[in-house]
């Protein structure tokens, strides 16, 4: 079977593992992933459990020069070994820097109302209609739009201010590999001057 680079992302996204041992391991399991994370496991890889709490942590804040811009945000992990670590430190850093910048309203798609989603998805559909779409081509617009939208408004998905190349969730996979711990956004608030 071949193995895609979306399935390696996916399991390492899993895992926390290495991105070569886990295509090894997919090659080595035919591209199952539960036998890859079997072989891994049985390999002594470090596999980075959900189930573990995130009761460690760090809440940063930026304030931007002007003093118009500050944001506080709470970003979690598995040990206080961890919070007080300097790569730790630095992404905590780095995402309030991104959230006084890039402006998300949502830490992943997950917590986007639907109510927005459903008021962003007739807009869309209005769109289509008077640019006088046929209803199946509207329908993927739909879908396609709402994924960008989705993408755009939420911190996890939007690519990093300082490296447009990742995005703020593969920092967060990265450094969950590296520290072998869960790593969680659990919120933020931005403030800025005359704006609600």
């Amino acid at each position: 079977m071949s193995i895609t680079m979306d399935m390696v992302k996916q399991l390492r996204e899993e895992t926390g593992v290495g991105i070569m041992d886990v295509r090894a391991a997919l090659q080595e399991a035919n591209g199952d992933m539960d036998a890859a994370k079997k072989l891994l496991r049985e390999q002594g890889k470090e596999i980075i459990s959900e189930a573990r709490p995130t009761t460690e942590g760090r809440i940063e804040s930026y304030l931007h020069h002007s003093g118009k811009i500050g944001v506080l945000v709470e970003v979690d992990c598995n040990t206080d070994f961890t919070a007080k670590n300097d790569e730790f430190q630095k992404f905590v850093s780095d995402v309030a820097l991104h959230i006084a910048s890039e402006r998300p309203l949502y830490v992943q798609a997950e917590d986007v109302p639907e109510s927005l989603i459903n008021s962003e998805k007739e807009v869309v559909v209005n769109q289509a209609k008077a640019e006088g779409k046929p209803d199946d081509i509207a329908e993927k617009m739909v879908e396609g739009r709402i994924k960008k939208f989705i993408g755009e408004i939420c911190l996890l998905t939007q690519p990093f201010v300082r490296d447009p190349d990742v995005t703020i969730d593969d920092m967060r996979n990265e450094l969950a590999a590296k520290t072998g711990e869960n790593i969680v956004i659990k919120r933020f608030a931005r403030f800025e001057v005359g704006r609600d």
